[in-house]
């Protein structure tokens, strides 16, 4: 009975190939990348991102000192309200003293001066009309003295009544430059509070804005480190690339096909040739021919 069987393979030289690019890539994964495969690194904290929090930092409590001033300046507001808010009182002592006339010694003397002259012209008079010492010469003299007294005590009182007028316009006017102090100090106060609110906003924006360089800082850098990793890996995968590149050209190779046909006969066995040629001596010859004993 013949058997035949097919078989289909490369060719000699295909499979030759084949055989290199298999053992080249069983070097290449048996060995470990040089250098091995790199890190994946995260950028740190730029260099603004760190002056913002930084800024961030000190900008804490920043506001505090405007905040302080405008509450002083407030109290003081307040307490030199309360003092424009009192009433002059021209009996409490000293309060005159600085408006009184300084010349009223003077006035008073000029006043006694006139007075006096005329006493004495009040008195000539009385001895030329031989009357001196007579009851004419006596009214006349109390007269003058009432006038004077008179003169003297409108003089205080008007000294007085001045004092008192000018003594009043200054507290009045002490009082409205303390009630415009006390407006001032609490526009100085709404000012300095507005002040600290601008510089904790202007500290607010400019960290906002350092933040955001910072990031941008930091994404640059990111994109650096990410950019030298897939080189790297470019350059540990650039083999297998290659070999994979060489496999895809061998799988489009075409193949051959070879046959092989063989024939199989049942031989008898060499006591089935004696037994069956023993009857004559040409049987013996033949299967002593075909046996190859003979």
């Amino acid at each position: 009975m013949a058997t035949e069987t097919i078989i289909q393979r490369e060719s000699p030289e295909i499979e030759a190939y084949k055989l290199g690019l298999m053992k080249q890539a069983k070097d290449l994964v048996a060995a470990p990348p040089t250098g091995g495969l790199p890190d994946i690194e995260a950028a740190g904290t730029s260099t603004l991102q760190q002056k913002a929090q930084d800024l961030a930092t000190e900008g804490i409590g920043a506001y505090q000192p405007s905040l302080t001033a405008a509450e002083e300046a407030f109290t003081t507001g307040i307490a030199t309200l309360a003092d424009s808010q009192g009433k002059f009182d021209p009996s409490a002592e000293g309060a005159l003293a600085g408006f009184m006339n300084p010349y009223q010694t003077a006035i008073q003397d000029e006043i006694n001066r006139a007075y006096d002259i005329q006493q004495r012209q009040a008195a000539g008079q009385a001895v030329g009309a031989g009357a001196f010492g007579g009851s004419r010469a006596e009214i006349a003299a109390r007269e003058i003295d009432r006038n004077r007294a008179s003169a003297l005590a409108k003089s205080q009182a008007d000294n007085y009544l001045q004092a008192q007028q000018a003594a009043q316009e200054a507290f009045e006017a002490q009082q409205n430059r303390a009630l415009q102090g006390a407006e001032q100090y609490g526009q100085f106060g709404v000012q300095q509070a507005a002040l600290g609110e601008l510089e904790s906003a202007l500290g607010r924006q400019d960290i906002e804005m350092l933040a955001g360089l910072g990031a941008t800082e930091r994404a640059i850098t990111q994109a650096e480190l990410e950019a030298d990793r897939q080189t790297k890996m470019q350059d540990i995968y650039e083999p297998y690339q290659r070999l994979g590149f060489y496999s895809d050209i061998l799988r489009g190779a075409p193949t051959t096909q070879q046959t092989l046909s063989t024939s199989a006969t049942p031989d008898p066995s060499l006591l089935n040739q004696v037994v069956a040629g023993a009857s004559t001596g040409v049987g013996l010859y033949g299967a002593g021919k075909n046996t190859g004993l003979i």
